[in-house]
């Protein structure tokens, strides 16, 4: 099969998997209820919501450039959130074949003289470090649950924190030496993304006046983040709110609430998102900064 066939194929069945599991939530909540939930919701808290969102993927693209900066390529911050939108805005609406981590490696391997191998790895290698900290935070968020479920569990969840980070190190000094230097300062940058993030949504829980069990639902995002993040939907659509739908029924929360704060989100996330098509119709170009 050839390499544009395939994509078409993957792409259909991403977006028939979205639309079965959006079907599937729909048939097991009612739909006006959720939006009666939305239409309830505090604009201020909205817009707040919005702009920690926006700061969480300034400091996202910030940390990309971290990693390429090792690879010796110097972009501009400005120049690399310019590619950095236009990659967020492939991810969401120009899934077919033309995925944002891929546009961004083709355009850095295009303008510079690097290996393919290199250029993979360190977007990979940025992911991983955003997936890193969601699960710590989620770790972290369990001891302060009121669920019978977690119970005991406390030390087992600081330990898979621990050895997660050093599990992490040791995989960059043993197979990717020359990213090495940023582990920390990306790692941190990391736990500022989520932080960032993770704000977000209280707000969004304020803006819909969700006063109780605040940590639940938190911890509920953090895994659908996790989810979401699996090539399977388009953008995560319908695998995060399957989550929360679930983490709700499993946390004794009110379900359409939960699958309100996860359309709230995915809402904001297409905003900003949505900012990128600008640079589709005009390609950024790729500006050099100082070297480190």
């Amino acid at each position: 099969m050839a390499s544009s066939d395939r994509n078409k194929v993957v792409t259909a069945l991403k977006v028939l998997v979205s639309v079965a599991l959006l079907y599937f939530i729909f048939t097991k909540i009612n739909l006006q209820d959720v939006l009666n939930v939305l239409q309830r919701s505090n604009p201020i808290y909205i817009l707040i919501a919005l702009f920690l969102f926006i700061l969480s993927k300034v400091l996202a693209a910030v940390r990309l450039n971290l990693y390429f900066h090792q690879l010796q390529v110097y972009l501009t911050q400005k120049s690399n959130l310019k590619l950095y939108l236009l990659g967020m805005f492939y991810n969401l609406f120009l899934p077919g074949g033309i995925g944002g981590d891929a546009y961004k490696g083709y355009r850095i391997k295009k303008s510079f003289d690097i290996e393919t191998k290199k250029v993979i790895t360190v977007l990979v290698l940025d992911r991983l470090s955003g997936m890193l900290l969601l699960f710590n935070y989620a770790c972290i968020l369990v001891f302060f649950l009121e669920s019978t479920y977690f119970e005991g569990l406390n030390f087992l969840f600081a330990l898979a924190i621990i050895s997660s980070i050093l599990v992490f190190w040791f995989l960059n000094k043993r197979f990717f030496l020359y990213v090495l230097p940023v582990f920390w300062k990306s790692l941190a940058y990391s736990a500022l993304v989520q932080l960032a993030q993770l704000l977000s949504v209280l707000c969004i829980l304020k803006a819909l006046a969700v006063q109780l069990q605040t940590v639940a639902y938190l911890f509920v995002f953090l895994i659908s983040s996790i989810v979401s993040v699996l090539p399977v939907t388009i953008g995560g659509i319908g695998s995060r709110e399957v989550t929360f739908l679930y983490g709700a029924k499993f946390l004794g929360l009110d379900e359409n609430t939960s699958v309100g704060i996860s359309m709230a989100f995915f809402l904001i996330t297409a905003i900003v998102s949505l900012t990128g098509i600008f640079y589709h119709f005009k390609k950024p170009k790729l500006e050099v900064g100082a070297t480190q």
